[in-house]
């Protein structure tokens, strides 16, 4: 059996082009028997699976959780809101105590970036981020890929637009990395205070109109505004971002092409995205939700066939 070129899902910058292909391959495998009316699958009987989050999550630690039992693993979840991290435990404390109990694979979310790449130089077991402050959420990137490949039928000359918080968003770091290696070209689109620095640097192209990047894109991923990061005021209200950069189905209708509108969710409905928008046959935001189980279940069998 193929495996992937690492013994840790960290970051897409860490993934080889042929390791995306593999997990994807596998997925297609997944995708097909959760589809079945038996879902669950013994890939992961005897393997168990601690579920680390840091920071409030819903879709993600849902998602990796069934993913994991529909792979029969033993799944462990652990909040830090009630945990010994209130009193001050450390994060290796915290996870050497997790593994004390023969954790095979650690999941975690947490708000610093680095976390999980500190994590695992330092345990014996395979860790996945999900997601790590405003740094990288590889799984996520990995679905969305998936999912353009599925709607589309490739990646490769593709032109992607992700639209938004572009700053404050690790969901956008981890897409251009995933889409480039895949042969997409990508746009980042947002305001001027919302564009991070570096962002030159990542071979994308620039746009500050979100009328022109629809105009060029075939696929437009829009991010939410991560008011919960953002320390300062990067725009004068969400009435004007919404003014000037929330898309609708009138826009949509009145371009000369169709395209497909993604989002990595929560939507802030009426801001980033209308409902009529959201829930138009442009959208294929429930099918990056339904992706986001069998990319899971890929990286969790893929990773659990490695040897750490």
């Amino acid at each position: 059996m193929s495996q992937l070129s690492q013994s840790h899902l960290l970051g897409i910058r860490n993934l080889t082009t042929r390791d995306i292909e593999l997990i994807f391959e596998t997925a297609d495998n997944f995708k097909s028997i959760i589809n079945q009316p038996i879902k669950k699958v013994p890939s992961l009987r005897d393997v168990t699976v601690a579920n680390v989050f840091f920071e409030n999550s819903t879709r993600t630690r849902i998602s990796f959780e069934l993913a994991e039992k529909r792979l029969s693993a033993d799944v462990v979840n652990f909040s830090a809101s009630s945990s010994s991290v209130k009193k001050g435990e450390t994060l290796l404390d915290t996870v050497n105590n997790i593994l004390a109990m023969k954790v095979d694979m650690v999941v975690m979310r947490h708000a610093s970036p680095g976390a999980p790449h500190f994590l695992a130089r330092h345990i014996k077991a395979n860790v996945i981020n999900a997601g790590d402050g405003t740094h990288e959420h590889p799984t996520q990137a990995l679905l969305d890929a998936y999912s353009i490949r599925e709607k589309l039928g490739s990646v490769a000359g593709k032109k992607v637009a992700l639209i938004g918080d572009i700053l404050h968003s690790r969901v956008a770091l981890s897409n251009i990395f995933a889409l480039q290696k895949l042969g997409a070209e990508v746009m980042v689109c947002g305001p001027p205070t919302l564009l991070p620095r570096y962002v030159r640097e990542l071979g994308v192209r620039i746009e500050l109109s979100v009328r022109k990047a629809l105009e060029w894109c075939d696929v437009a991923n829009v991010l939410r505004i991560q008011l919960e990061r953002q320390q300062l005021k990067y725009f004068p209200s969400l009435r004007e971002y919404t003014l000037y950069y929330g898309i609708n189905l009138q826009m949509l209708n009145s371009l000369n092409k169709r395209i497909t509108l993604m989002h990595p969710g929560p939507i802030n409905r009426g801001v980033e995205l209308s409902s009529d928008a959201a829930d138009s046959p442009h959208s294929i935001i429930l099918d990056q939700v339904e992706n986001g189980v069998a990319i899971r279940m890929a990286v969790l069998y893929l990773l659990a066939n490695r040897q750490v």
